[in-house]
């Protein structure tokens, strides 16, 4: 058995036992209550999947661009490393979406609905035009918007959505920092090293930080589905008696990110890996170091915040090392409008599916 069959085994091993162990507690849940709150499950799922192979790229792009692993070794390599994430962390960030975005009385199955349609809409829309958008905001959108049409204004807690907006503007900017402080830092160290030993190290140094970022990227994205499938059961049916994150929920979010990576985001990897900045084995390092250290960071605050956006900033920081040259301002300035019109576009989406679905409702 030659060294591709191996990785191609671990894909559908994964894949054989993630799909089986969703469908078993999917199925579950749905002996105990309503339809269409089954449904909203599935379609959160749905989400963590699309999530995965939208940002799937994320994790990937620098060490398949640095041709460290090839695509398929890079998305087993992700993928563990997003499923793993779950027994790492807590859920600070779930509990986050779930309590510090809109308030729990407003709640209903169909807001909740509402704003997965809106993110899922914006995930499939930005991942067929290439462009590296944050999933998480997008949901944090999608939900806003259904909330303030069913309810107004009031239905939205104006703090949580400020810290949020915050670090969609803080995280690039910690991105640019670390990936630029890692840059120098390195360099620095490996200053008296002849370019193929640094390029040799690197090499096995990458595998490290993309599993670094790989474990950062899914404990930051899953909790926020997690949060979502939390805030259902408390408000929807009132299966759960307080709001809490149950490990099932943990593991079923990080399985289906994890089975989404597997797939993979390519039209995303060209944009992350190479349209920026040209990246070698020693700026994806630093790339994906400096990216990690964030998203650590904010997971263990509990801060929602885009791995796009962090991975984004961490390239150009050591792009800018080298010299102002080396970044490609101007797609990575099509790429932060895209970050800018994410939350207010998909609010728009999600009243609009509001809308929609409790007119749809209402006629049964």
């Amino acid at each position: 058995m030659n060294r591709h069959s191996i990785w191609y085994l671990l894909a559908v091993g994964f894949a054989v036992w993630g799909a089986s162990y969703t469908c078993y507690h999917v199925g579950r849940l749905a002996l105990e209550v309503p339809v269409l709150v089954t449904v909203v499950v599935v379609l959160a799922l749905a989400f963590d999947f699309t999530n995965g192979i939208h940002d799937a790229a994320n994790s990937i792009a620098t060490v398949v661009s640095t041709r460290v692993l090839t695509p398929l070794q890079a998305v087993v390599w992700a993928a563990f490393f997003n499923f793993v994430a779950a027994y790492v962390f807590g859920t600070h960030v779930a509990m986050t979406i779930g309590t510090g975005v809109v308030h729990l009385e407003v709640v209903n199955t169909l807001m909740i609905l509402s704003g997965l349609l809106a993110a899922i809409l914006w995930n499939l829309t930005t991942w067929y035009l290439g462009l590296p958008t944050s999933s998480s905001h997008a949901l944090i959108g999608g939900l806003a918007g259904a909330a303030i049409a069913k309810s107004g204004l009031g239905a939205i807690i104006v703090t949580g959505i400020l810290k949020i907006a915050a670090f969609i503007v803080l995280s690039p900017m910690i991105g640019v920092v670390l990936g630029f402080v890692m840059g120098v830092g390195m360099t620095w160290l490996f200053r008296n090293s002849t370019p193929r030993r640094v390029d040799f190290l690197f090499r096995k140094g990458q595998l490290c930080s993309a599993a670094l970022y790989s474990l950062g990227h899914g404990t930051n994205d899953a909790q926020k589905t997690m949060g979502i499938i939390a805030l259902l059961l408390y408000s929807g049916v009132g299966k759960n008696e307080k709001f809490d994150i149950p490990f099932w929920i943990v593991l079923i979010c990080h399985t289906a990110m994890g089975l989404g990576t597997l797939l993979g985001g390519w039209r995303i990897v060209k944009t992350m890996g190479s349209r920026i900045t040209k990246l070698d084995p020693f700026g994806g390092f630093c790339a994906e170091s400096g990216a990690a250290v964030t998203l650590f960071a904010t997971a263990a605050a509990g801060i929602p915040v885009s791995t796009t956006h962090t991975i984004a900033g961490s390239i150009v920081g050591y792009g800018t090392m080298r010299r102002l040259s080396a970044v490609r301002w101007g797609m990575t300035i099509d790429i932060v409008w895209a970050w800018i019109l994410t939350i207010p576009v998909s609010a728009i989406i999600g009243a609009a599916a509001y809308l929609a679905v409790s007119a749809v409702a209402g006629t049964f």
